[in-house]
């Protein structure tokens, strides 16, 4: 399918007020879609579901699912993008947001009080966010996600949608976890600072520290459903205009005791999105931030998809594909670096993790930086 008929498509299934989601994954070429046939809402149970979920933040609120069975795939294997600068730039996306003085000093001293928080023992870390709103002159969904097609081409990126939900864009640096048969992989993700230009950076403390709270807890939430784990060395990695602190985790999956959703249970909201321990940390967040994450920092991605495996890369050798394997897989994403269009305001959601040698100042300065990931595709 054509680029300018799968994006054709999409908008027909927009207009008609029908569930979708279009997606890439990380460092791939194909652009994919479901279309859902109907405007039921459909719920994922116990992820035992083929289809693309949405879960989230808080695991008590249902996870929507888009079903195979119930919508209609397409793939787009050569996008290319034809850019237009819309509104001027980041400098005039920044006039249009919403942002206040006193919005800054909520998120100081929400900071704040985590930081007291944590002295007083109530957890060892916890990740504080906000929603900044942004005013759009014109909103073309599709035209946003194209831009993030063409930025992000190492993030996954998606836009999601349903009637009875909402309308989500995202381009998210962080795996859950991925499955493919038996075999896993998944990574901890934490730290952050500004690309200068070179990956060759120094961390201070209270990074490393963030990102070996995460590794941790994924390890042992891992423990009792996996064997044969593998833990690679921390690593620069760079997202955007920024860049985190890396460990790739990965191993054999073994549901003797438990079961998919159960790992998912253990797993979300890790410690990148939510704090340690988990449940004081979550308790926190809910009462003190002061609005609803919503899906920002839930999870999404491909359920339980069917995928041919060829055995041999010959294609002129027949007989031996014949012997290709089709196995069950799962690439399940954090949903962060996302946004939510409402009407002609863009609510940006952006956050950081805090422990106890966090500077509240630095912190708003830092959620002002990853803020741009998405003011960059508003342009």
């Amino acid at each position: 399918m054509t680029s300018e008929d799968f994006f054709k498509n999409i908008q027909q299934q927009f207009n008609n007020q029908l569930p979708f989601v279009v997606y890439r994954k990380p460092k791939e070429v194909e652009v994919k879609a479901l279309h859902q046939k109907t405007d039921q809402l459909h719920i994922a149970k116990d992820y035992s579901e083929k289809g693309f979920v949405f879960a989230p933040f808080d695991a008590t609120k249902l996870s929507v699912l888009i079903p195979v069975e119930e919508s209609l795939s397409f793939v787009c294997s050569s996008f290319k993008s034809s850019l237009r600068n819309k509104n001027g730039g980041v400098e005039s996306v920044q006039k249009m947001s919403s942002i206040t003085k006193s919005d800054k000093e909520f998120h100081i001293e929400l900071v704040q009080k985590g930081i007291e928080g944590i002295n007083e023992n109530q957890f060892q870390k916890v990740v504080l966010s906000r929603c900044e709103p942004v005013k759009l002159p014109e909103v073309d969904p599709l035209d946003t996600f194209k831009s993030l097609l063409h930025n992000y081409p190492t993030a996954f990126v998606y836009c999601w949608y349903h009637p009875e939900i909402g309308l989500w864009l995202g381009a998210t640096p962080e795996s859950l976890i991925s499955t493919e048969g038996s075999r896993f992989k998944t990574m901890a993700l934490a730290g952050t600072q500004k690309f200068e230009g070179t990956d060759d950076v120094l961390w201070q403390n209270k990074e490393k520290e963030e990102q070996q709270f995460v590794t941790d807890f994924i390890l042992q939430s891992l423990e009792e459903a996996t064997e044969n784990v593998r833990v690679s060395e921390v690593k620069t990695i760079k997202a955007g205009n920024l860049l985190h602190l890396q460990t790739n985790i990965s191993g054999i999956l073994n549901f003797k005791s438990s079961s998919f959703k159960d790992l998912l249970n253990k797993l979300h909201p890790t410690p990148a999105v939510c704090g340690m321990p988990k449940e004081e940390a979550k308790q926190f967040i809910l009462k003190n931030e002061n609005y609803n994450r919503e899906f920002y920092t839930g999870f999404l991605g491909e359920l339980n998809l069917l995928e041919k495996t060829i055995r041999n890369t010959n294609r002129r050798n027949v007989e031996n594909n014949a012997y290709g394997s089709v196995k069950k897989v799962s690439n399940l994403f954090v949903n962060l670096r996302c946004m939510q269009i409402l009407d002609d305001t863009a609510l940006i959601y952006i956050g950081g993790g805090i422990t106890k040698d966090s500077n509240p100042e630095a912190e708003w300065q830092e959620t002002v930086a990853k803020s741009q990931v998405m003011k960059k595709v508003l342009q």
